[in-house]
């Protein structure tokens, strides 16, 4: 057991003297009837001489922030979920035995106060407290009022130190579902109906990604954590629903960096009857509706980038946008000798499975485009290879109807005209299990249920994926995924 430090030896006492006049030190229920923003908001603008005819009586509970303790009277800070309220007391509104039990109070305990709205000379908004109610005694003290909770690392494994002490952190965490709220009620608008589909899956589908593997004891069988949400909705394009979308969590067992964590949020979105423009109409729609619901700006400074939501965003294919960086044309037709030669001369080294035109232009475009495309850009028109769930171009079979959208240089969403010809689906498919085998730990599984499913007929359909993680970091302009994710996957620090 670990050794208490000095203020926490004396507050575990405070909290025992507590107890000993008959107050339970962590509290019962307390029913608040009024925010502190709301109350600043609402009295804000009334003049200081005004409240002198006014008797408006507050309840507010929350957690001491800050404490001035002046002999028969005091000043306290009491943070709510909104904001920060000062507080006013007195021995001569309380009564001896309240106030001294007030003066036993710590930062970061939890109180409750009833009392009269008032103005001070310096023109605060401010509670005249004439109830005071002890709820919760804090035994271990907050960090520094100056310096708060500075260590980034600590700051995520103790989030919830981390949304007491940092303002930016709370306004984050109740931004974040606000913008996914705003995306249901659109979605729900356009149309759309939003589903659920098994988080354990039998089968590696959906994405190129490595799993999270895990065991079912009953069913003697190993489950994968799923790494995308596709076919399972697909299924239900062929069962009629024609517009479905699911926003939930998928997990892939690969690296952690500023845009990535293992376990993270995804949405994916299905339309029968549409196409790879109707999903780029969908997505610009989508992301002015945030901006003017939610942030209220359309400009955002993310990662060292002014970007500028305003449409109409740039749309360009991959085999285009290498032209422009390195003057080589892939459409036209090549050997895969000639690409592997291009790829030579330009230090790109493709590994076994990637030795093929497709897979080398890719590489081109991830090397020499990726980093600046700054500005919302639609890039279509990936290679077939890399792109197994896609319905081939109709005038250069070698490429998708496929794009991904790139702002500030980074994925934001990656959408396809949906592959809907169940004997192509079963090649690729096949295909992918040829990669696997040279070593592509990524490859799909064949999914025999889901090449049923499309022998019934799938409509035409358009089908995109957002991650709902960067896209809370450009609206909230965070460079790193760990400020969007409340828990972000951390190291073992025990080990």
């Amino acid at each position: 057991m670990r050794e208490f430090t000095e203020q926490e030896v004396i507050r575990r006492e405070k909290s025992e003297n507590i107890r000993a006049l008959g107050i339970d030190p962590f509290g019962h229920r307390f029913d608040r009837t009024a925010f502190a923003k709301d109350i600043k908001d609402k009295y804000q603008d009334v003049p200081h001489d005004d409240f002198e005819n006014m008797n408006d009586i507050a309840t507010v509970a929350g957690r001491i922030m800050f404490i001035r303790k002046m002999g028969k009277a005091s000043f306290f800070a009491l943070q709510d979920k909104t904001d920060k309220i000062q507080i006013y007391i007195s021995i001569n509104d309380v009564g001896e035995d309240v106030y001294n039990l007030f003066k036993t109070a710590d930062i970061g305990d939890i109180v409750g106060v009833t009392g009269k709205i008032m103005k001070t000379q310096t023109g605060e908004v401010t509670i005249k407290c004439l109830e005071y109610t002890h709820l919760v005694k804090a035994l271990r003290p907050l960090p520094e009022k100056f310096h708060g909770l500075t260590d980034t690392e600590e700051r995520y494994r103790r989030r919830y130190v981390d949304l007491m002490m940092n303002e930016e952190s709370r306004n984050i965490a109740f931004m974040r579902p606000k913008i996914i709220r705003c995306i249901q009620n659109f979605m729900d608008n356009e149309g759309f109906t939003e589903v659920e589909t098994p988080i354990l899956t039998s089968l590696l589908t959906g994405a190129s990604a490595r799993p999270f593997v895990t065991h079912h004891n009953t069913q003697d069988m190993d489950m994968y954590l799923r790494i995308a949400l596709e076919l399972p909705l697909k299924r239900l394009l062929v069962g009629g629903m024609e517009a479905v979308y699911e926003i939930g969590r998928v997990f892939r067992n690969e690296g952690m960096d500023p845009k990535h964590n293992p376990e993270f949020t995804l949405m994916e979105a299905y339309l029968a009857y549409s196409d790879l423009e109707g999903m780029m109409d969908l997505t610009e729609k989508m992301f002015t509706n945030i901006a003017k619901n939610v942030t209220n700006k359309m400009v955002y400074n993310w990662c060292g980038n002014e970007i500028n939501l305003e449409g109409p965003w740039k749309r360009i294919s991959m085999t285009d946008a290498i032209k422009e960086k390195v003057g080589i044309d892939f459409k036209e037709e090549m050997s895969v000798e000639k690409a592997l030669e291009l790829a030579k001369e330009h230090e790109i080294y493709p590994e076994e499975h990637e030795k093929t035109v497709g897979h080398i232009i890719n590489l081109f475009f991830e090397k020499y485009v990726e980093d600046t495309l700054i500005q919302p850009t639609f890039l279509y028109g990936h290679p077939v290879e890399i792109s197994p769930l896609t319905k081939k171009n109709p005038e250069d079979p070698r490429f998708v109807d496929r794009f991904e959208l790139f702002i500030g240089g980074k994925e934001f969403a990656n959408a396809y005209t949906e592959l809907n010809d169940p004997i192509d689906q079963l090649e690729r498919f096949e295909e992918q299990l040829k990669e696997k085998e040279l070593g592509n730990e990524e490859a799909n599984d064949i999914d025999m249920d889901f090449i049923e499913a499309l022998e019934y007929g799938m409509p035409p359909a358009g089908g995109i994926g957002y991650g709902i993680d960067r896209l809370c970091m450009l609206f909230t302009e965070q460079e790193t995924i760990r400020e969007v994710i409340l828990f972000p996957t951390m190291k073992n620090i025990n080990k």
